[in-house]
């Protein structure tokens, strides 16, 4: 299983970003995706999570309102709309994946990671 982090960037605070996580090597149907972010010095923080084939979404109370996470089954890509970007979203953004259809947020119960994308948010 291969999973892609993209759409990282340098913005400013209010503005927006969308992040991409592209996925390969299995058949994912009802297994879960997640989010999570990482800033320097800190552990690694749950963000959002749902099946690949949809239903409901789990967000942080951090984000929630101003993150969205949506996606396309038949291509096995999420994507994770940020809005009213904070300086404290700066971190770097990991897509994972379970096999499993029980959404959890600790990050030691996702069984394969993307690589990362930067995010930082300026005041």
């Amino acid at each position: 299983v291969q999973l892609q982090a993209s759409g990282g960037g340098s913005v400013q605070a209010g503005d927006s970003l969308r992040l991409s996580c592209g996925a390969s090597g299995r058949t994912f149907r009802s297994d879960v995706v997640a989010w999570f972010r990482q800033a320097p010095g800190k552990e690694r923080e749950f963000v959002a999570a749902r099946r690949w084939n949809g239903g409901d979404v789990n967000y942080a109370d951090s984000v929630k309102g101003r993150f969205t996470l949506s996606g396309d089954n038949a291509k096995n890509i999420v994507y994770l709309q940020m809005n009213s970007l904070k300086p404290e979203d700066t971190a770097v953004y990991y897509c994972a994946t379970r096999r499993s259809a029980v959404v959890v947020t600790q990050a030691g119960r996702y069984d394969y990671w993307g690589q990362g994308t930067q995010v930082t948010v300026s005041s």
